[in-house]
């Protein structure tokens, strides 16, 4: 595993992270037993993991608190998240109450608001910061992170706003090879702040659904978007495939997102063993050949909101 710094916080992370939520919810989105969703985990931090990325609305908090008992506290990173979704402080403060006792944790390493939207953001700022940065007083958080809502801000707006304030010292960010949006408008901003970077969206269903690429594609160059040729090929990214570059797709995905600059932890999903050592693997692996993030920056560097789906989506 490989470990970087996140941000101002100093907390050693792997630059991979495993994601609770999502489709998979740690196997829970399929049907896996809270044993086979604590194995996973395991097997995650066994390869070396350790962050892990949670929220009250996933429902996995109590499996990655069942999972990390035993464990030495400090070898772990523990991230979750309450929606702003218009609550009140106490109801925040209560709902970081309810997380510690999910987790079987005396404190959460990084406390996120979840999908802030722009037009929300003074409430989050002014109502719930405040909130938090008194929890983190008490020792409850040691960190105050906050995420975008990835599907329905695609110009990062909330975040380009969030930047400038003083408080955040984490943020959660949708950032994939056709949403390059954060390379401009967010990255120079988060490492001059030394704010950790927490990377969603790197592959979802548009690298690994079957059909959702090409679909996707042929969309793009009706409408002008994308060069003609991008929707006329049965496999529009070849380019990305041999000759020292990817073994696949969703590997390509991983490898652009992780060395980015200014990207701190790549989120990755799973519920299934191979699936997560195939991720881990691929996170690992080194940059994309720089002809090929050239290309792909001239391809989509203009594109904005493509891949930012839910976990649903089909």
């Amino acid at each position: 595993m490989e470990y970087t710094t996140l941000g101002r916080t100093g907390l050693k992370v792997s630059v991979a992270g495993f994601g609770c939520g999502g489709k998979s919810r740690a196997g829970q989105g399929s049907g896996k037993s809270t044993a086979d969703s604590v194995a996973l985990i395991h097997r995650a931090m066994d390869q070396g993991v350790n962050f892990f990325d949670t929220a009250r609305s996933y429902g996995t908090e109590s499996i990655l608190g069942a999972a990390i008992k035993g464990r030495p506290r400090d070898a772990v990173i523990i991230s979750t998240k309450n929606h702003e979704s218009g609550v009140s402080a106490e109801q925040l403060v209560s709902a970081i109450d309810v997380s510690l006792k999910e987790l079987q944790t005396d404190f959460i390493d990084v406390f996120h608001l979840h999908g802030v939207g722009p037009e929300v953001y003074d409430h989050a700022i002014n109502e719930l910061a405040p909130a938090m940065l008194r929890e983190q007083e008490r020792g409850k958080i040691r960190f105050l992170g906050i995420t975008e809502t990835s599907p329905n801000d695609h110009g990062q707006k909330m975040l380009q706003r969030a930047v400038t304030d003083d408080c955040w010292d984490v943020m959660m960010l949708g950032f994939n090879m056709m949403h390059q949006v954060a390379r401009t408008r967010l990255f120079p901003q988060t490492s001059k702040q030394k704010i950790g970077t927490l990377i969603m969206f790197a592959v979802r269903s548009l690298f690994s659904v079957p059909g959702r690429l090409e679909k996707t594609m042929g969309k793009l160059a009706e409408e002008g978007r994308v060069p003609a040729w991008l929707g006329e090929r049965e496999t529009p990214l070849d380019f990305l495939l041999g000759d020292g570059g990817a073994d696949s797709v969703i590997e390509a995905a991983y490898r652009f997102a992780r060395h980015e600059p200014g990207a701190d932890v790549v989120l990755f999903g799973t519920g299934d063993t191979a699936h997560l050592d195939a991720n881990i693997q691929s996170i690992l692996k080194p940059p994309l050949p720089e002809p090929t993030r050239a290309k792909l920056t001239d391809l989509f560097g203009h594109l904005e909101g493509i891949g930012l789906d839910g976990p649903g989506a089909r």
